[in-house]
């Protein structure tokens, strides 16, 4: 029995069916200009579509505390309208006289989009009346916005408690690779943490250390855990409170047969520039002016050997200073190997995080991880093995 509601079980012909997309895209003067969340969203808009459902979609856009025209989903509905390469209606409000008399407009196959549910203070706050005023609108409710659904707003969670709830394709391809990935790997499974500080994924190291069987960690967090064994770290980015917390992380991975992978050698730089003259060392033999910026050679390899003999991979976070050359070797290096692994079928991975998804797109292997995930604050904490408000109201019960 499948753990979700998904479209399989729902009957959307001739139905006004409200789809919860995320449309908060990168925007420059009016124009999209990264539309990989459009794209993701578009299979689950085309079937209902073509199963001649009446598609309305609803998002927000920005952080706008009342209406303002800057954050307009308009210019949205009109990439979408391309991506698609069908007509998507706008209406100037997502609830009320204006949303209802566009929707009573809709033909089977139509899609329309809804202005921005942010311009409603309902919407943050989950007000069971602002939902209730989407839900007269529909008949049934699809959320293909993984992204949001650690959020319990009106249009991600709301929702789901007045009208049937099914997840969308994309919704249901991010939670079957995830449950893949933490609940039910292939093992031996690692994760890769890496990103500038353990404070921001204190949470998220501890649950990992519970459910993986390697541990690789990198970034500038490395450091950190580099000063808890007593190696000089330099000038280097380094939480010096929380290298108590990093001791015990190491402690507790030795005393449940975890395996901590850290790095043996680093590239090291006096300042943090593009192009620096650049060293590589021991981590014995970091100078006091030195800053750790990437992983060296051997460290390079040592991960690589984990990764062969690993069956699953959870992604999040990059090994060095990735978006400054040369210190994004490190990062490259490793994810063409997992990339290569997984094309060879030897291997699951998934990736997420903004820098993971923007270090993984640099490197030119996103293609070839079995998932890499667009959302940012919902990965990280469904990572953290926290329940998600949008995705526990699509559980079957």
């Amino acid at each position: 029995m499948p753990q979700f509601r998904t479209l399989d079980q729902a009957d959307v012909s001739g139905k006004r069916v409200l789809v919860r997309v995320d449309l908060n895209v990168p925007m420059e003067n009016g124009k999209v200009t990264d539309a990989t969340r459009i794209e993701r969203m578009a299979p689950t808009i085309a079937e209902i579509a073509g199963k001649r459902g009446k598609v309305i979609l609803l998002s927000h856009f920005g952080r706008p505390k009342k209406r303002d025209a800057k954050d307009s989903l308009k210019p949205a509905a009109a990439e979408a309208a391309k991506i698609l390469k069908r007509p998507v209606a706008f209406a100037d409000d997502c609830i009320g006289e204006v949303a209802a008399r566009a929707v009573a407009a809709m033909k089977p196959g139509d899609v329309l989009c809804l202005e921005n549910t942010r311009f409603h203070p309902g919407e943050e706050n989950n007000d069971p009346a602002f939902a209730g005023e989407l839900a007269k609108l529909g008949e049934l409710y699809v959320n293909d916005a993984f992204s949001v659904a650690h959020r319990a707003h009106a249009s991600t969670e709301g929702l789901a408690h007045k009208l049937p709830a099914y997840a969308g394709r994309c919704m249901q391809a991010e939670l079957d690779a995830l449950t893949k990935a933490l609940e039910a790997p292939r093992r031996p499974l690692a994760a890769i943490v890496g990103g500038a500080k353990i404070s921001t994924k204190l949470t998220l190291l501890e649950n990992l250390l519970e459910k993986v069987d390697v541990l690789i960690i990198g970034g500038a967090m490395a450091n950190t855990f580099l000063a808890a064994l007593g190696k000089p770290v330099g000038n280097s980015l380094v939480e010096r409170d929380l290298v108590p917390m990093a001791r015990a992380i190491i402690d507790k991975a030795k005393s449940t047969g975890r395996e901590i992978v850290l790095p043996a050698d680093a590239v090291v730089a006096k300042k943090f520039a593009a192009n620096a003259p650049a060293r590589v060392v021991d981590v014995e033999r970091v100078d006091a002016d030195d800053m750790i910026l990437d992983i060296g050679p051997e460290s390079i390899e040592r991960v690589i050997a984990v990764l062969a003999r690993v069956k699953t991979l959870v992604w999040n976070g990059p090994f060095g200073a990735f978006e400054i050359k040369p210190f994004d070797h490190g990062t490259v290096e490793i994810a063409e190997a997992a990339a290569g692994l997984t094309a060879a079928g030897k291997m699951v991975s998934v990736a997420g995080g903004g820098d993971t998804v923007a270090a993984l797109n640099e490197a030119g292997v996103t293609a070839r991880f079995s998932y890499v995930s667009t959302a940012g604050g919902a990965f990280l904490e469904w990572l953290e093995g926290k329940a998600l408000p949008g995705v526990e109201v699509l559980r079957v019960k």
